[in-house]
């Protein structure tokens, strides 16, 4: 139970809401999971110094139906435990634009102010700040320079939200040390007493059921595991990146080696992106980087001359090692399909050209992601190299299809992302039949080659 000034608050209360309620911090932030009863104890927090009190506080939250609900909510904590409120709506004019302004009206003079989160909104009050689901206020930023000198002579502010990428000032203050943190996540919330009963039918349900029907691993992380995921559709985030990060991968080969089998990935570019050659080496069930060349701008003699040196062992015999190149997978879509084919002449099926259709390209990155996922992969700790694997995002089109792209850069278009991809694929398992034929023309190969891809 919630005290404040000897008044008892006639609610049940969870552990962490009774932490929030207990928590005197002038600076506060919390970051809680979606219906776990944030805005049940923030407002409850409001309401308690309100009575405890002559005192203003202002909602600030990011639409009115919002500021509806949890000016609403704050009204039944009030009347629950007994006080004789005044509830008002008016219009507030901001610039050129009204808004309806919610009040609450305390008998010893304290006021609620509940209002539609804009840099409008945000000025002209000087009180105690309560900002509701922050990180998705629009302008999120010029909200909080408009509204933080409110609290300059002495008042406190709250911040709450679920996370929402990293892209707004809400994940700017969580990551700085001043604020008292609060984070309840849905595993915390749940051991807390959270409960997780059907309202309609009164059936208990678990955490795994829940996930199981949302059915959206990026949703169910930000939204209820209280993760930010970046940009809220990047494929492999910052987090997943730095966890598979090692001193001993490589971007220079440097031999010798431990006992484990080699796979290549070739993601091929000419005038506008790189060629990136990724080396993995499988070491029990981990996929250790070797080798990351990059090949910019680079002509594609050079291109192929130095792919068939790692395929013949060549480079490595150069370097005191005795290592070839089991299998590699290459880019054969536009511009890699003169290196694919001229690979698969010469090496058979070490060589394997992929195509890259929109099947091929989930195919490849899931099951980069689960390696990820799953740290069996290590990686350079590089800036470019984590910037690029970053990079890709997934995206749902209008009509249901799952694409995954990035932006192009000065720097590429996740080359490494797709020769990592590509990489790990031939790890994967033993490659495909494949057709080809190391005597006649090259037309006649091409002709057969590209009737072979046609047709998969």
């Amino acid at each position: 139970m919630a005290r404040q000034a000897g008044k008892t608050a006639a609610v049940p209360l969870y552990g962490y809401q009774k932490r929030w309620l207990e928590d005197r911090s002038r600076f506060k932030i919390g970051m809680w999971a979606r219906q776990s009863g944030k805005s049940f104890a923030t407002s409850l927090e409001a309401v308690l110094d309100c009575y405890a009190r002559k005192v203003k506080w202002v909602f600030l939250s990011r639409g009115e139906r919002q500021s509806k609900e949890l000016i609403s909510q704050a009204s039944t904590h009030a009347k629950a435990i007994g006080i004789a409120i005044e509830e008002m709506e008016s219009k507030f004019r901001a610039e050129e634009a009204d808004y309806n302004q919610l009040e609450i009206r305390f008998p010893n003079g304290s006021r609620i102010v509940g209002l539609p989160a804009n840099p409008d909104t945000a000025r002209g009050h000087s009180a105690n700040v309560l900002l509701d689901e922050f990180a998705f206020h629009k302008d999120s930023r010029k909200i909080w320079s408009a509204l933080y000198p409110t609290i300059t002579r002495g008042y406190s502010i709250r911040i709450v939200s679920t996370p929402n990428g990293k892209q707004n000032k809400f994940y700017d203050l969580w990551t700085q040390e001043q604020y008292s943190k609060h984070l309840v996540d849905i595993y915390r919330a749940v051991r807390e007493g959270l409960d997780l009963r059907d309202p309609e039918t009164g059936k208990p349900a678990t955490i795994d059921q829940l996930k199981a029907g949302m059915s959206d691993p990026d949703g169910w992380a930000q939204e209820y595991e209280c993760k930010f995921i970046d940009e809220a559709t990047a494929f492999l985030t910052y987090e997943m990146i730095s966890s598979c990060e090692d001193e001993e991968a490589s971007i220079e080969f440097a031999g010798p080696l431990p006992e484990g089998e080699l796979y290549a990935g070739v993601d091929v570019g000419r005038k506008r992106d790189l060629t990136v050659i990724w080396v993995w080496q499988k070491v029990g069930d981990v996929l250790w980087t070797r080798l990351v060349r990059r090949l910019e701008k680079a002509p594609f003699r050079t291109q192929r001359d130095f792919l068939f040196s790692l395929m013949d062992g060549s480079f490595f015999k150069s370097r005191g090692a005795s290592h070839t190149i089991r299998r590699c997978c290459v880019d054969s879509t536009g511009l890699g399909m003169q290196l694919a084919e001229e690979a698969q002449e010469r090496f058979g099926s070490a060589a394997e050209a992929v195509t890259f259709t929109q099947a091929v390209k989930e195919d490849l990155a899931v099951t980069l992601r689960r390696k990820f996922e799953d740290r069996l992969v290590r990686i350079p700790a590089d800036r470019w190299i984590r910037d690029d694997l970053h990079a890709v995002k997934k995206y749902v089109t209008s009509a249901g299809n799952v694409r995954f792209d990035a932006e192009r850069t000065e720097q590429g278009h996740a080359d490494h992302f797709w020769a990592a991809a590509l990489g790990a694929h031939g790890a994967a398992g033993p490659a495909g039949a494949i057709e080809y034929r190391s005597s006649g023309t090259r037309r006649e190969y091409a002709s057969r080659s590209m009737d072979h891809f046609l047709q998969m």
